[in-house]
C-alpha cells in the first residue's frame, strides 16, 4: 500500500510555468513505476508522463514533449512534473499515480488552470 499527497497546482497565464510535486508514503520500495495523469473538463482521465524508479526512464504523452519534465527524487519518495509553455488545454485536475507491488495508486489531485 502506497499513500500519495500532490501539490503545486494553481492558476497561470499562458505561457507560464508551474511545478507539481507528489511524496509517496507507505511501502515505497515496492514503486517502480511513478508518474502524472490529468482530466481535464468533460474529458477522461489521460497520461501525462511516467518514470520508472529505477533506471529513470521517462515516457511522455505527445501533447507535453518539450514542454514537461517528469523527474523523480528517490530519498525523498518524491516525483515532479516542471510545466513550461502551459496553454490553456493542459488545464485539468493532475494526479500522480505509482505502480508497486501492490498495484496502482492515485493521490486526491490538484487542480491546474491555465488563463488565455
Amino acid at each position: 500500500q502506497v499513500q500519495l499527497v500532490e501539490s503545486g497546482g494553481g492558476l497561470v497565464q499562458t505561457g507560464g510555468s508551474l511545478r507539481l510535486s507528489c511524496v509517496a508514503s507507505g511501502s515505497i520500495a515496492s514503486i517502480n513505476v511513478m508518474g502524472w495523469y490529468r482530466q481535464g473538463p468533460g474529458k477522461q482521465r489521460d497520461l501525462v508522463a511516467t518514470i520508472r524508479t529505477s533506471m529513470g526512464r521517462t515516457n511522455y504523452a505527445d501533447s507535453v514533449k518539450g514542454r514537461f519534465t517528469i523527474s523523480r527524487d528517490n530519498a525523498k519518495s518524491t516525483v515532479y512534473l516542471q510545466m513550461n509553455s502551459l496553454k490553456p488545454e493542459d488545464t485539468g485536475v493532475y494526479y500522480c499515480n505509482v505502480q508497486s507491488l501492490y498495484g496502482s495508486s492515485w493521490g486526491q489531485g490538484t487542480q491546474v488552470t491555465v488563463s488565455s
